[in-house]
């Protein structure tokens, strides 16, 4: 493998780990970034469809490190009492908040096991990567001047109801359309139900963990039954760009939950509107 495809693999990695956790879109960064390094020329198409999705496993593994004690129902410190072990009461609510991500999970896992191929096919697109980014900035700065007249309901993510998780979950089947940002449209549906910003991500980087591992087994599955097989320098290629994508990501993770504490999400509203207008303008330039 060479030393140029190594640094192509650490700078996906490294804007993977930084897209996938604040919500502008991971899709629209990585399409910018593999029209400079075309990496689909280098490796294929299928593999590039691959490699999209399977690099976000680095980023996952990051949430149970960042998060280990809080969805660790077995073990650990006491997130109520400092410096106790857990009581049974604790473990067993970390169990029901782990039903409650798989209640959140299931209407994304069913519609996407139907639409995953249709979406690859006729939405994969800067065209439509760029309308959604546009879209959704808007819906971020709309809602957060709404915010302000309204009150969060839910400040701790322990006590969303099994409803409230069942509808942040339908939210996330936007996510299927790119360039709406999996994160993004999560907070954004956990926050019009109510959520404060903290439990909004919270919660977004809990539904992350059961996707993200079932997508990418699932474009895996599909990518060997196709007849596809991988190479030596595809499977470092990926390994590298996952090792990078995690270790970014376990910084990403602690900075938008230290920022949410001060600030609102219009920042990236504006900033994905401007990246949604920069696509815009790269396609019709015929650049994209």
């Amino acid at each position: 493998m060479e030393f140029i495809e190594v640094l192509k693999a650490i700078l996906f990695g490294i804007v993977e780990g930084i897209t996938e956790w604040l919500p502008i879109s991971s899709t629209g960064h990585m399409i910018i970034l593999e029209e400079l390094l075309d990496v689909q020329n280098t490796y294929g198409s299928a593999f590039w469809n691959l490699f999209l999705v399977v690099i976000q496993l680095g980023a996952i593994i990051a949430v149970v490190v960042c998060f280990f004690n809080k969805l660790n129902p077995f073990f650990g410190k006491s997130l109520i009492v400092e410096g106790e072990e857990k009581t049974k009461e604790e473990k067993k609510n970390i169990w029901i908040l782990w039903a409650k991500v798989i209640v959140g999970c299931i209407p994304a896992a069913v519609i996407g096991l139907f639409l995953d191929d249709i979406v690859n096919k006729y939405l994969n697109t800067a065209v439509v990567v760029s309308i959604t980014l546009i879209l959704y900035g808007i819906l971020f700065i709309v809602l957060e001047i709404f915010n302000k007249k309204r009150e969060f309901k839910t400040y701790e993510t322990m006590n969303l109801t099994w409803k409230t998780a069942f509808f942040i979950g339908c939210f996330q089947i936007l996510a299927l359309i790119p360039g709406t940002s999996r994160s993004g449209v999560t907070i954004l549906g956990a926050m019009l139900l109510l959520c404060s910003r903290s439990v909004a991500s919270e919660f977004s980087f809990f539904l992350s963990i059961p996707v993200m591992f079932g997508a990418s087994l699932l474009k895996l599955v599909k990518f060997f039954i196709d007849g596809n097989s991988l190479v030596t320098s595809q499977v470092l290629f990926l390994l590298i760009g996952c090792v990078v994508a995690f270790m970014v990501s376990l910084f990403v993770i602690k900075f938008l939950m230290s920022f949410i504490k001060k600030h609102d999400f219009k920042p990236f509203g504006v900033y994905r509107i401007i990246l949604g207008v920069l696509l815009l303008v790269l396609f019709l330039c015929n650049v994209l």
